[in-house]
């Protein structure tokens, strides 16, 4: 049983975190008009753009947002408002206890936070998840987040060496939430022999556009000739997605689980007030195949499951191929054995 004491103590507790969450009117009004002029500014799309800072100060004129006074509620707010009308999973506001550093728009973190950074990254082995030889010689990664490319070099050749001797690969990106371009491009480099022209960026900020072409090397093996399925879900979003789907686009995997989050825009964060920070879509990605990308739809894959049986399937999938090219009767008898064993644990899914 807690304690009289204890109790006063979580109520003036929580009364502390109340007041720090509190907004006046004038840092309201004063965070809504820098976050309206910061969108009609950078956001990716200027007629998108019109269309929310009409919609918010639509909302203003009708006092929507006069007994707002939590912080959270109103970036909460904010942030549905902005939704309604872009529907992009990349725009949102955020509202922070502490106040954020007034840093110039743009400037570059300093070598304490990259190098702080780094180093949790390296302490999550840079969202390299899981990584093991499946029965029936299938390679398997778990990879979680995109870390910079020069981040990742290491751990990728280490990852890399071990799936070298599969005979088709599994990448599963189900809870992939993106991040680094270079890192996508690293990976996907693996994946090729030649030099491939994977994606285009326009950054609408600068009016420029930037190609990205897989590497003319990578460290260690590369797995250009091994058949490659990946793992997608509705949690993979950005990065997770640009791979899947430029990978698709080649035809140079088979992408298999449910429709993806629909986020294909670059990203950057803005100040726009002592507790608020909005990050806002810049630019937007170009196939060179399908000469568009999957914001607001997804990447839609070849063969659709749920995320929970997305890795049997790729299993039963992939063993079906090695079956129809096994001559030999006791591979074939092995496989085949193996195809009924993940068929029962495949049907034990769905009956749940």
């Amino acid at each position: 049983m807690k304690t009289f004491s204890f109790i006063i103590f979580m109520i003036l507790n929580l009364s502390v975190v109340y007041a720090q969450q509190q907004v006046s009117p004038a840092d309201k009004r004063s965070t809504i008009d820098t976050l309206l002029t910061r969108i009609e500014n950078h956001y990716v799309y200027p007629d998108v753009a019109k269309k929310m800072t009409d919609a918010v100060r639509r909302r203003m004129r009708a006092h929507v947002y006069d007994t707002v006074s939590s912080g959270p509620v109103l970036a909460k707010m904010l942030t549905e408002d902005l939704h309604s009308i872009s529907h992009d999973g990349h725009l949102g506001v955020e509202y922070s206890v502490d106040v954020i550093p007034n840093e110039k728009p743009g400037a570059p973190p300093s070598q304490q936070v990259i190098d702080d950074f780094r180093r949790q990254g390296a302490n999550d082995n840079f969202a390299f998840r899981k990584l093991e030889i499946l029965d029936g010689n299938i390679g398997y990664l778990r990879l979680n987040i995109f870390w910079p490319g020069d981040w990742i070099k290491e751990t990728a050749a280490g990852a890399m060496a071990m799936l070298a001797n599969s005979d088709a690969i599994i990448l599963d990106l189900r809870d992939n939430h993106g991040f680094a371009p270079d890192g996508v491009i690293l990976v996907e480099s693996y994946f090729f022999k030649e030099e491939t022209h994977m994606t285009d960026q326009v950054n609408n900020d600068e009016h420029t556009m930037r190609q990205y072409w897989t590497l003319p090397t990578v460290p260690g093996n590369r797995l250009a000739d091994k058949k490659l399925y990946l793992l997608v879900s509705h949690d993979t979003f950005s990065a997770g997605e640009d791979f899947a789907y430029n990978m698709q686009a080649q035809k140079r995997a088979i992408v298999i689980g449910e429709a993806t989050g629909g986020g294909a825009h670059g990203t950057r964060p803005y100040r726009i007030g002592n507790h608020f920070s909005a990050s806002i879509p810049f630019s937007y990605s170009i196939n060179p195949v399908t000469h568009t990308d999957w914001e607001g739809r997804g990447v839609q894959p070849d063969i659709v499951s749920s995320k929970e049986q997305a890795l049997l399937v790729a299993e039963v999938a992939i063993i079906k191929d090695m079956l129809a090219s096994a001559k030999d009767e006791h591979p074939r008898k092995y496989l085949e054995n193996l195809q009924a064993q993940r068929e029962k644990e495949l049907n034990a899914i769905k009956v749940k």
